[in-house]
């Protein structure tokens, strides 16, 4: 039984190696299946049905496994971002150069990573919306974990400049809400070609984030008062 056309999914270690395999091949392609029919249909539209379809597994077999739909997306949305984060990761270890080449290395390789992979895309920025109270909060976390990835660059700027601050945890948090919002739109408009085109606009965003907190001395003032 040939395994699913692979997605980011497919790269995950719990995953990768398994969907030929007899250990935890089932649950493999399931989480690659569920990946598969929710990039077609939207979350909303998909089935069970259409997973285990696509996984060519029986719909027994399925319900073994996971107790539901949104069980079996949600984990199948945290494997592609816990890959996500770690190609993430490595791009930078890998990068020369000072903090903001690092931190436009991070963001060239979550730009091409889902530019190459259309499907985990469209799970991780559009139909986690429309998966319920549990996807939202899957979001956040995930949100967060970019956060620290803006964090972690920071703290190199901070050892190698002096006269920066560190920005605060809500500022970091909406500076990663903003780069998805601006990716998502470019998904929606059907521009996922030209994603990589963002890496200038956004390293400067980030940077320009850095330098705002550096020179700002306290509270803005009311103009009215």
């Amino acid at each position: 039984m040939p395994p699913v056309e692979p997605s980011l999914v497919a790269a995950h270690p719990d995953v990768e190696g398994r969907l030929d395999s007899r250990d935890g091949a089932q649950r493999a392609r399931l989480l690659e299946g569920m990946t598969q029919a929710v990039a077609e249909k939207g979350y909303a539209a998909a089935t069970v049905a259409d997973a285990v379809r696509a996984a060519r597994v029986s719909r027994g077999t399925f319900y073994a496994l996971f107790d539901s739909k949104e069980e079996c997306f949600l984990e199948a949305y945290r494997h592609g971002v816990d890959v996500l984060v770690e190609r993430i990761r490595a791009a930078v270890r890998a990068q020369d150069g000072d903090w903001v080449a690092r931190l436009r290395a991070a963001l060239r390789t979550y730009l091409r990573t889902l530019a190459d992979e259309p499907r985990f895309a469209r799970t991780h920025l559009v139909e986690i919306h429309a998966a319920g109270a549990r996807a939202h909060a899957a979001r956040d976390a995930t949100l967060r974990r970019f956060a620290d990835r803006y964090k972690a660059s920071y703290r190199a700027a901070l050892r190698e400049r002096e006269g920066l601050r560190m920005p605060s945890d809500d500022a970091l948090f909406v500076l990663s809400a903003g780069v998805d919002q601006l990716v998502c739109a470019r998904l929606r408009e059907g521009d996922l070609a030209r994603l990589a085109d963002l890496e200038d606009q956004l390293t400067g965003i980030a940077v320009a984030l850095l330098e705002g907190v550096a020179v700002a001395e306290g509270p803005i003032p009311d103009k009215g008062t």
